[in-house]
């Protein structure tokens, strides 16, 4: 994101006013960063139109059953929530502490998980999941070649893998083209679709011009 509306990440900077919009590795200390987080209308879906896009937006690309999710960079939880009430068993993993504290006041008493970790390499063993979900994180990882191929190596065979992605910013544009994610997803993948999002202004809580997406694939 950069102006930047960066969904549940505890990579990816917040508006484009933070000194590391410009610099995806530039240092952000996202535990101070956890009380304000979800004043963004995309974070903390505090707005019931945006709730409930989001939430139209998980139906269609999750599982109708009930599911294991892994959420990653799940920030303060409101994708794992929102997946939750949809009757999935959710794993939440993201490196801030003070963001997993969040996630799991917001998702108490749903079937719903938080641990601390890398969302480049998931703290969860042999354990594998029917969907991979992760919102605004890869364009920030160095090798996002390597950590695709780490992420579908979590799924079970059909498993889905749901990517939020997008580029933002006109000066100095961040972000990962969606020709460039599909090119890396479809080798990994059965098959794969591009979902254009940008047109959506529920989502984001206004009108953008970024370009945003989703690539939704299956193992």
């Amino acid at each position: 994101m950069t102006n930047i509306d960066d969904g549940e990440t505890s990579r990816a900077p917040r508006t484009a006013g933070n000194p590391a919009a410009n610099d995806p590795s530039a240092a952000v200390d996202w535990d101070a960063e956890a009380a304000t987080f979800d004043d963004e209308p995309d974070h903390g879906l505090r707005d019931p139109v945006v709730r409930e896009a989001w939430a139209a937006r998980l139906r269609d690309w999750l599982p109708p059953h009930a599911s294991d999710v892994l959420d990653l960079g799940c920030g303060t939880g409101s994708l794992s929530l929102l997946a939750a009430e949809q009757g999935h068993r959710v794993t939440g993993i993201d490196a801030s502490p003070a963001m997993v504290a969040l996630a799991r006041g917001k998702a108490a008493g749903r079937p719903a998980v938080f641990l601390v970790g890398d969302a480049s390499a998931p703290p969860v063993g042999e354990e594998r999941f029917d969907v991979v979900l992760v919102r605004h994180v890869l364009w920030a990882l160095p090798d996002p070649g390597r950590v695709l191929r780490r992420w579908c190596g979590l799924l079970r065979p059909g498993g889905r893998l749901v990517l939020v992605e997008g580029v933002w910013g006109t000066i100095s544009p961040v972000g990962i083209p969606a020709d460039r994610l599909y090119e890396l997803v479809a080798p990994l993948v059965s098959d794969a679709v591009v979902e254009w999002l940008g047109d959506n202004s529920p989502l984001w809580g206004k009108e953008v011009e970024d370009e945003r997406y989703a690539v939704l694939a299956r193992r």
